[in-house]
């Protein structure tokens, strides 16, 4: 008696986990879950490239500085690495793009103006 109740209960009980793993790997399948699993893989892989070019970028940018410094001593030029290099900007006027100059131009389209 006691053995056939024993197998029985280990039936049912493997029976029970067999359908739980069975439905959790469906509900794993489902277009919605493989969505929000892609999804999530996405955002991770983004935030680990993002580190490392932030990493990256830090690591540049120390090894300029440490450059410069290298640059200024061997040119006998007194160059502090706290201050920011000075920065060079584009010549706006000089852009075709930009409206202001494109405002401020007059073009001739007459041909003969020059001859």
């Amino acid at each position: 008696m006691f053995r056939r109740t024993f197998w029985f209960t280990t039936g049912v009980a493997a029976g029970v986990w067999a359908t739980t793993k069975v439905n959790r790997k469906l509900k794993q399948l489902t277009p919605e879950s493989l969505a929000a699993t892609a999804a999530n893989k996405a955002l991770e892989t983004g935030q680990r490239l993002r580190d490392r070019a932030v990493g990256f970028a830090v690591d540049v940018r120390d090894n300029m500085a440490q450059r410069e410094v290298e640059l200024g001593e061997a040119l006998g030029i007194d160059v502090d690495p706290a201050l920011p290099a000075p920065r060079r900007h584009t010549a706006m006027e000089n852009n075709r793009s930009n409206p202001k100059y494109i405002e401020n131009t007059t073009y001739s389209y007459n041909r003969n103006e020059d001859h």
